[in-house]
């Protein structure tokens, strides 16, 4: 697939089927992850994998309503950064969010970005507290998104090119 296709194709899947995602693809995955670029080559990100079910659902209570497809869903990649180790560890983590996106999205996996940051959990607590509590990273990495994956219950439509707002392009030459 093209790249241009492959970002075209790219839609936000809250339906999963119950396919599940091979340890080579999620591999692939979290590759692209680790090959995002960094700020000032710091890279600060960690990646947690999570395929076990039951965590999942718990997971799913991480934000109000919004990260329900997480219990649907074959796996889900916790993004978190080390705040200490750069200052660009938000920029970081959502370059390596859409790399993730994109490779995911390649290879016929639906996904979905869940927010964490700035977020409460369904208990009102920060997302962010509500998930160290269960996957136990330090407290000095700030937890950024969840990255949900699944195999789609339907195929997107990706999107049509001629429809694209250009109008939000200004041309310098």
């Amino acid at each position: 697939m093209e790249m241009l296709d492959i970002m075209r194709s790219r839609r936000s899947v809250r339906r999963y089927n119950q396919e599940p995602i091979s340890d080579e693809q999620l591999k692939q995955i979290v590759s692209a992850a680790l090959l995002a670029p960094s700020g000032h080559a710091k890279y600060p990100c960690e990646f947690i994998v999570v395929t076990n079910r039951e965590l999942l659902g718990k997971m799913a209570l991480c934000r109000k309503t919004v990260a329900k497809m997480l219990e649907g869903a074959a796996a889900a990649v916790v993004v978190v950064a080390d705040r200490d180790k750069s200052d660009t560890f938000v920029e970081d983590s959502c370059v390596a969010m859409m790399n993730m996106e994109l490779m995911a999205t390649s290879l016929g996996i639906g996904n979905c970005w869940i927010q964490v940051r700035n977020r409460p959990a369904e208990d009102d607590t920060p997302s962010e507290d509500y998930l160290r509590g269960l996957l136990n990273f330090p407290e000095n990495f700030a937890c950024q998104a969840i990255l949900s994956l699944g195999k789609p219950a339907r195929d997107p439509k990706p999107r049509d090119l001629d429809k694209l707002p250009f109008d939000k392009v200004t041309w310098l030459q």
